[in-house]
């Protein structure tokens, strides 16, 4: 399950790089940037919280294209370090935004991240499409077949 994990984990920064990169090809639409924000601000959210911190960011952060490139980059250091066997099994105490406690395992909150971040960017290709943009192809089945993630 480990190694699962830690694929999905270099799958999302690959993707989220991809992303970044289809956004850059022209003004972004503004709704496919709010989205891309909102994919760091959760991930910062989550790392917070597994790290027993005060998030840095909103949920819902208004960031440039230039503030996103920088975060990511930080993301990519620090996400992967918390899949490891001796910590997916411990369990995160949080408050959600609407003030309700909650206790997960990091593992769950790993895996939820990658899928959260997938939902998104699919929100983002269709925004870029319809703005006559070319999105980046994030598929997983891509990424493991060209060996952008090991």
């Amino acid at each position: 399950m480990i190694e699962l994990l830690r694929r999905m984990l270099q799958y999302d920064v690959w993707a989220n790089r991809e992303a970044l990169r289809s956004l850059r090809q022209g003004a972004p639409p503004p709704r496919s940037l709010r989205w891309f924000g909102h994919i760091i601000g959760a991930e910062l959210l989550w790392l917070a919280r597994m790290d027993g911190t005060q998030a840095q960011l909103p949920v819902w952060p208004e960031l440039s294209l230039d503030q996103c490139e920088e975060l990511l980059q930080d993301l990519a250091q620090r996400i992967p370090g918390h899949a490891n066997t001796s910590s997916l099994a411990r369990r995160v105490d949080y408050t959600n935004s609407k003030g309700e406690r909650w206790t997960n395992t990091v593992e769950e909150i790993l895996t939820h991240v990658v899928i959260h971040s997938a939902y998104h960017r699919g929100q983002i290709a269709s925004d870029l499409r319809a703005s006559g943009q070319e999105p980046a192809y994030t598929d997983y089945i891509h990424a493991i077949r060209h060996r952008l993630v090991e």
